[in-house]
Formats: structure tokens, C-alpha cells, sequence
């Protein structure tokens, strides 16, 4: 499992003018379940995903299809994690 954690290196108000096709990326890889949730940052200073993906090169692949990312809207830094506890539920993700 993964802590994507995403920097905005332009300005806000170039960040959201790419909004909607980083939610259409988003939404791809929840459909594919490798997303489990998202979300901006406070202070939106970036956003963080977590991700469950097979491997760091399977992240990589699928940080490059971020608009985000391809447009240079925001840096990742991908943190790699198991899960050792967990709240009753979350199992569910751990196996998918």
C-alpha cells in the first residue's frame, strides 16, 4: 500500500484550471480499485491519495497519468507502507 502525496509547484489558480481532468484520473483508478480515498491537503498546499498498487513501478505508471503530474502541476512523493493494524473494515482494501 501507498501514501501518494502530491506538492502544487504552480500557482493555485493554475491547479484548478486542470481540476476536472485530475478528478477524471481519479475516478479511472477507483474504478480500477487501486485508489481507496483522496484528498486536498489543509492548508491546499497539494493532496494525498492512497493507493493500492502491486508495486512502487505500478505507482509510477499511474502518477504519469495524472494531468497534475504531466502538466507539472505538482510533484509526488510516493510512500510505501504495510499495514500492520487496522480499524475493523479496512480489510477489505488491504486485499484487493
Amino acid at each position: 500500500m501507498f501514501f501518494l502525496l502530491l506538492k502544487y509547484i504552480k500557482p493555485i489558480e493554475e491547479v484548478e484550471k486542470e481540476l476536472e481532468p485530475h478528478r477524471a484520473y481519479l475516478e479511472k483508478y477507483y474504478s480500477l480499485q487501486k485508489f481507496i480515498c483522496s484528498g486536498r491537503q489543509n492548508p491546499r498546499v497539494g493532496g494525498v491519495i492512497l493507493c493500492n498498487a502491486n508495486n512502487r513501478q505500478e505507482v509510477e505508471a499511474i502518477i504519469q497519468e495524472d494531468p497534475f503530474y504531466s502538466k507539472e502541476m505538482a510533484t509526488y512523493d510516493i510512500i510505501e507502507f504495510i499495514p500492520t493494524m487496522h480499524a475493523d473494515g479496512f480489510e477489505q482494501f488491504i486485499s484487493m
